[in-house]
């Protein structure tokens, strides 16, 4: 972030990776939705993006790279923001993202430091879709599966952002979920605020069919090397590692936003995001409170 003058400063952010889905238009809304996170965890607004790509040419039909384009422009054209150029390469594996950048009022910015003991945490996307995607990969679930993972990923943090900052919702600090998963972000969040925290499993919102899985045991090594380096910041209450666990561990593409906030502004969040039609599972998942920082009991 870069202050501009009393009034503004401005959010730069990168993000691309390779195909995650079979479909190169929803590749392209995925990427592109995970890029504009970044913007929307700091409280700002998406104004400027830039096409990265990487093309197998000869090895892909070419309108595979112009359905992942027009996939991220869709996106794009949904946040509000311009496509305003972009680069492209020839490389042996595709690859897409975005270059953001954002505008933020300076006394307005989110970071993932300031939860405070008393606060609640707040997500605003249910859990799973790593695992999901696994047992896609598998051949272990069918369109349906790819569908709900494909709308979740696809889905703009715009509405919870918008409505924070347009109301005035008071927020201490905000991270969006990703390659870290849930505990990692959290510990991130915790570490940097000098709190721990305590998570609800029953409170948690996850995709149906994910704990049906993981409790098979199909989860990504991602979520293993999370668990494997996280770990020490955990208490689950055991060593052996459940499934519910697991999803907290979960990497995730395009994950919602977690908010630490006061517990009537939590109230007014979620109780806004349903008036306006907002289509995801957001709940209130655990509360902050006074601690060795940076920890986080799962109960």
């Amino acid at each position: 972030m870069y202050r501009l003058n009393e009034t503004t400063a401005l959010i730069q952010t990168l993000d691309f990776f390779t195909p995650i889905v079979d479909d190169p238009y929803d590749f392209g809304r995925i990427t592109a939705a995970n890029a504009l996170s970044d913007v929307y965890a700091m409280g700002g607004r998406p104004l400027l993006c830039m096409n990265i790509l990487a093309c197998p040419v000869g090895e892909m039909d070419d309108q595979v790279f112009r359905d992942v384009v027009e996939g991220g422009l869709a996106k794009i054209k949904e946040a509000g923001a311009l496509l305003v150029g972009g680069h492209t390469i020839e490389d042996a594996e595709l690859k897409y993202g975005l270059s953001v950048t954002g505008l933020v009022h300076p006394d307005r910015v989110l970071l993932n430091s300031g939860s405070r003991a008393g606060d609640v945490l707040v997500l605003t996307k249910p859990l799973g879709t790593g695992i999901l995607s696994t047992a896609i990969k598998g051949g272990l679930a069918g369109g349906d599966v790819e569908k709900l993972i494909v709308d979740t990923m696809a889905t703009l943090n715009r509405l919870p952002a918008e409505l924070v900052q347009e109301e005035k919702i008071p927020v201490h600090s905000c991270t969006d979920i990703t390659g870290f998963g849930l505990l990692g972000h959290l510990h991130e969040m915790a570490e940097a605020s000098g709190v721990s925290m305590i998570l609800n499993r029953s409170r948690l919102p996850v995709l149906s069919g994910t704990l049906d899985f993981a409790d098979m045991g199909i989860i990504p090594e991602g979520a293993h090397a999370n668990r494997s380096f996280y770990r020490k910041w955990v208490d689950c209450g055991s060593d052996e590692a459940d499934g519910l666990e697991m999803v907290c561990y979960d990497p995730q593409t395009s994950g919602g936003l977690l908010f630490s906030m006061p517990s009537a502004a939590a109230g007014q969040l979620l109780s806004g995001l349903e008036k306006i039609g907002y289509g995801l599972e957001s709940r209130i998942i655990g509360e902050v409170v006074e601690g060795k920082s940076g920890y986080i009991v799962l109960r």
